[in-house]
């Protein structure tokens, strides 16, 4: 029975908005040959149904507002996955992605390190994508753009490493010595930090960020999760693992 009325219910409405279309977009002519006397009737059967039926246009309201959420999240989803030139750790092929948005001057971030680290040997068919979002200090955005530089000569594993591990004043002269440690060619990195390329992954990562309202480090997606925050290494586990199942079934 319920099957029944809920079927009919979407049959009035079906019917309902089509005939309101119809009527609202026909041309300005056609609706003043009319004449005021069948506008005002039509009118009045609309408003009658609307009054008589308030449910209908509710839930034609509601699946509107659920169509444009979804629409919403796909599209700040779409600009997730666009990463071309986001540094990242693990195969390049790998089968499943974590998106992290990480501030070297965040602390949660340094925290979550070592669990991100241990989840990408547990689970080697895992890469994880550093989506640099430096929002807590001038000195965030200089080591963004040093990561993001340090990927270019593949290399950003290690530096990435040294960036989370370091306990100082994130300057110049640190990234400096960071950079030195892990190899890089120093000269090419400056290069690099402020090539225009790198801009432009900075400012589509926060574009990304802002669909996504996210408001602070770190904040992880995992699937179609997005985790703000950290969360413990068997959390992130469970997720993969959910995310893995929804695959393969």
């Amino acid at each position: 029975m319920k099957t029944y009325f809920s079927k009919a219910s979407a049959f009035l409405m079906r019917t309902f908005f089509v005939f309101s279309l119809a009527f609202f977009s026909l041309p300005d002519p056609v609706q003043a040959e009319l004449g005021a006397t069948e506008k005002q009737e039509i009118e009045s059967l609309i408003e009658k149904f609307i009054q008589n039926n308030p449910e209908i246009l509710r839930d034609a309201l509601t699946r509107l507002a659920q169509a444009e959420a979804l629409a919403a999240q796909q599209a700040a989803m779409a600009m997730v996955l666009d990463d071309a030139g986001d540094p990242f750790i693990g195969a390049e092929d790998a089968a499943l992605t974590i998106y992290e948005f990480s501030d070297y001057n965040c602390g949660y971030c340094k925290r979550i390190f070592p669990d991100l680290m241990a989840v990408l040997e547990k689970e080697p068919s895992v890469r994880l994508v550093i989506k640099e979002f430096p929002i807590l200090a001038e000195s965030s955005v200089l080591g963004a753009r040093a990561a993001i530089a340090a990927q270019r000569q593949g290399k950003f594993p290690a530096f990435h490493a040294e960036m989370m591990k370091w306990r100082g004043k994130l300057d110049a002269s640190a990234i400096d010595r960071m950079a030195k440690k892990v190899g890089l060619d120093r000269q090419q990195l400056q290069r690099d930090m402020t090539d225009p390329a790198t801009d432009f992954i900075l400012n589509r990562t926060r574009r990304a960020a802002s669909a996504f309202d996210l408001q602070g480090t770190p904040a992880l997606i995992i699937g179609d999760n997005v985790i703000p925050g950290a969360i413990s290494q068997s959390e992130i586990l469970n997720l993969i693992k959910q995310v893995q199942a929804d695959k393969n079934s």
